[in-house]
């Protein structure tokens, strides 16, 4: 008979991706986030995955299929992975387009989340200075309508 090789052992040992999204980025919710291990595709979709390998170094690369962007938010992790043991990962996709994922030991903190605050901020006093521009404009308006200029 033949011998067992390594690769055809029981693999005892996983890395667990658990991949999100903040629900302020909702529109993540209609893109399949891309897992590969080792340059191979090996899950998509959000949430937990379990990928069992053998014990050693792996390359673990995560990132969102996006428009433009064509792959959002890219993460890449080398990872030591012991015999019988499960390595545990969290990636959080970017707040905004055009910057990293987060990926490592849970919990990951949100990227952009920063810019995304101080986008909202401006957004919010532009909102509100064009509201009071056109109450200012409704008031003037209407007195000098009522001054009877006419």
């Amino acid at each position: 008979m033949y011998a067992q090789q390594p690769w055809d052992a029981p693999q005892s040992s996983a890395v667990a991706v658990t991949v999100k999204y903040h629900p302020l980025a909702f529109v993540f919710g209609l893109c399949k986030p891309q897992i590969e291990l080792n340059g191979r595709v090996v899950a998509l979709g959000w949430g937990r995955h379990v990928v069992p390998v053998p014990a050693g170094q792996h390359l673990v690369h995560v990132h969102v299929p996006y428009l433009l962007p064509p792959r959002l938010g890219p993460a890449d992790l080398g990872v030591a992975v012991q015999p019988g043991r499960a390595v545990e990962l969290e990636y959080r996709a970017p707040m905004i387009n055009f910057i990293d994922g987060a990926l490592g030991a849970p919990p990951q903190k949100w990227p952009g989340m920063t810019a995304s605050i101080i986008l909202l901020v401006a957004l919010l006093g532009l909102v509100l200075c064009l509201g009071g521009a056109v109450i200012a404009l409704i008031f003037a308006n209407s007195t000098s309508s009522a001054s009877g200029l006419w």
